[in-house]
């Protein structure tokens, strides 16, 4: 089931002249125990597609991990309990789910990289291939859009909840997986409207190379 994927994904080294219109997004999130690659597990991770600049709600993705692990301190934050009545997948399963959603999308996440380690740690944990898609960080991105206003260099890394004040996005249903990922998906679509509009940032090789 991984292999017959791994041929559709994308070249890294390639260049990628694809109007952002027609690439494939999957704007992800997840929620963890803790923020420890290694010792920490996946709650839930939400997910939803972007496409020909719409987010298709019809075409997302929220699962609930069982999990033996809980930390008590990351409760508050999530909401997500050990022994919550969500319907909840084994790691395998639900790891295995997010992969056939995602195939060759490129992925999007607010500080992506640890969502992506959480994934990939989950992956290896049951000897199945890791994701190997090109992805983007809206952190990073909406950063460029801060120097393109202040012609500085921007260092800070700015929380979800900074991000869309800033964009003027209205924010619910934070620090639930797939809420953030909605969340993250406007912004995005935001950042990148504005990034089209001041660089003439059009295709998708443009967007990774920034």
């Amino acid at each position: 089931m991984f292999s017959s994927f791994f041929h559709r994904f994308f070249d890294k080294n390639k260049e990628l002249a694809i109007p952002l219109e027609e690439v494939r997004f999957v704007v992800f999130d997840t929620e963890t125990t803790g923020f420890d690659v290694v010792t920490d597990r996946i709650l839930s991770v939400g997910a939803v597609t972007v496409f020909k600049n719409r987010i298709d709600l019809k075409n997302s993705l929220e699962v609930f991990l069982k999990q033996e692990k809980s930390n008590p301190e990351s409760i508050p934050i999530h909401g997500i309990i050990k022994n919550h009545k969500y319907d909840k997948l084994p790691e395998k399963e639900a790891v295995e789910l997010f992969f056939n959603y995602v195939q060759d999308a490129v992925l999007v996440g607010h500080h992506v990289g640890y969502d992506i380690k959480m994934i990939n740690a989950a992956f290896q944990r049951h000897q199945l291939p890791i994701l190997n898609n090109n992805y983007l960080d809206t952190n990073y991105l909406f950063k460029k859009i801060k120097i393109i206003n202040y012609l500085l260099q921007n260092d800070k890394n700015y929380t979800l909840d900074e991000v869309c004040q800033e964009l003027n996005i209205i924010t619910h249903d934070r620090h639930n997986a797939a809420g953030d990922a909605f969340l993250t998906a406007i912004a995005f679509l935001k950042i990148i409207s504005k990034l089209a509009e001041f660089r003439k940032i059009t295709t998708l090789n443009m967007l990774l190379k920034l």
